[in-house]
């Protein structure tokens, strides 16, 4: 057993939009562990976890842009990070009016 290899972010190109109460946010706070203080578009602030699946396959750091899907309970608290864009990804969200920040 070797080391997993880390996909590189050119790999992951097929982008996520916002579906159903998924809000989009931008992670202000890095708490340690896997968890992100995230200033959200509906007026909220959420402490979000990193998905597993996404843990060390995109890094996530201070001003970017995620995709917060709210818990079903504290949904005004907290909630799960599933998608990070990219800078040319968060420019087309601000283009196509998805991004209003």
């Amino acid at each position: 057993m070797g080391k997993r290899k880390v996909k590189s972010e050119e790999e992951l190109k097929n982008m996520v939009l916002p579906v159903a109460n998924d809000v989009i946010g931008i992670a202000k706070k890095m708490l340690g562990f896997d968890r992100v203080l995230v200033s959200c578009q509906d007026g909220k602030e959420r402490l979000c976890r990193i998905r597993g699946k996404m843990k060390r396959r995109a890094w996530i750091r201070l001003g970017d842009i995620v995709l917060v899907s709210p818990w079903d309970f504290q949904s005004d608290k907290r909630g799960d990070i599933i998608w990070r864009y990219r800078r040319n990804q968060a420019e087309w969200l601000r283009r196509n009016g998805y991004l209003k920040i």
